[in-house]
């Protein structure tokens, strides 16, 4: 293993080694080498790269560093700049997952049950791409989630840059017998007074996590932006039953032109855990 102890480091050993895997907290990377999956020609070790294990300010963002831990979010000092993140990262399973797991680990395996990722794209994080020869390029974290935009070779996610809306935000989710903390479906509410816009992205239900944009714009319609920001509880309801007929819909119609087709019992189960998810999270953020 390659123990780099800077970013241009690490990415010049990558960019030598082709066919080399980069490993932070390895709580992905080493379940698919126990089973079998993976099988590694070299590491490049990314732990004694201390300039993304923590934090800065710029330009009324917070720049977070791809090493941070899920304990290191979790801490007080974290939480009071991105709440829903903090939230999410204390939710990431056992404590000896936390300790090791790393948010650019999670964003890189992309695992649907990643549970920063929701949150990240309710609040539009970018990504800092380190490349060969120092280079640095920005992309939105939606679109390596989506593969609009790939890793190319030799390229690293160094940082993530997330907006400091200083405004309400929260996550939550819902777990089943899938492994321990792992989420069966996850919910990232953001307000934006700024912009009068509310964000939501659900997790765990698809491949990605979804936006579901006509409820994000409905529900900011009803809020009085310039006053208490509150909802009444039907109107909170109303928003989570939107938002999970958005990401779970009822089957297309048959071919014959016939009525939209039934949704199976566990498809129906998981839309009303979305729906209560979603209900919930916007009543904790309008509280």
């Amino acid at each position: 293993m390659t123990l780099p102890g800077s970013l241009d480091e690490a990415v010049a050993a990558l960019s030598a080694m082709p066919a080399a895997v980069p490993v932070a907290g390895g709580t992905d990377l080493m379940a698919a080498v126990n089973s079998g999956l993976l099988r590694p020609a070299a590491l490049v070790g990314l732990g004694r790269i201390n300039e993304i294990r923590g934090w800065q300010y710029q330009d009324g963002h917070a720049l977070l560093g791809a090493g941070l831990t899920h304990a290191r979010m979790g801490r007080p000092d974290f939480a009071a700049l991105i709440p829903a993140l903090a939230a999410a990262a204390r939710t990431a399973g056992p404590p000896q997952i936390r300790n090791a797991g790393t948010l650019g680990g999670n964003i890189a395996s992309a695992a649907p049950t990643g549970d920063a990722l929701p949150v990240l794209a309710a609040l539009e994080a970018t990504l800092v791409i380190a490349g060969p020869g120092g280079s640095r390029r920005e992309i939105p974290v939606g679109h390596l989630l989506t593969g609009f935009d790939m890793l190319r070779p030799g390229e690293l996610i160094g940082y993530v840059r997330v907006p400091l809306l200083h405004a309400p935000q929260t996550f939550l989710k819902a777990t089943g017998r899938t492994g321990p903390g792992r989420a069966v479906a996850s919910v990232a509410v953001v307000l934006d007074p700024a912009r009068r816009n509310v964000r939501c992205a659900v997790g765990a239900v698809a491949p990605m996590p979804l936006r579901p944009l006509d409820a994000e714009r409905w529900v900011a319609s009803l809020i009085d932006w310039d006053g208490e920001r509150t909802l009444a509880p039907e109107a909170c309801a109303a928003f989570g039953d939107y938002v999970a007929a958005a990401c779970i819909p009822d089957p297309a119609p048959a071919l014959d032109g016939g009525e939209p087709g039934t949704l199976p019992p566990a498809a129906l189960h998981l839309r009303r855990t979305v729906a209560t998810l979603a209900r919930r999270a916007l009543g904790r953020a309008l509280a």
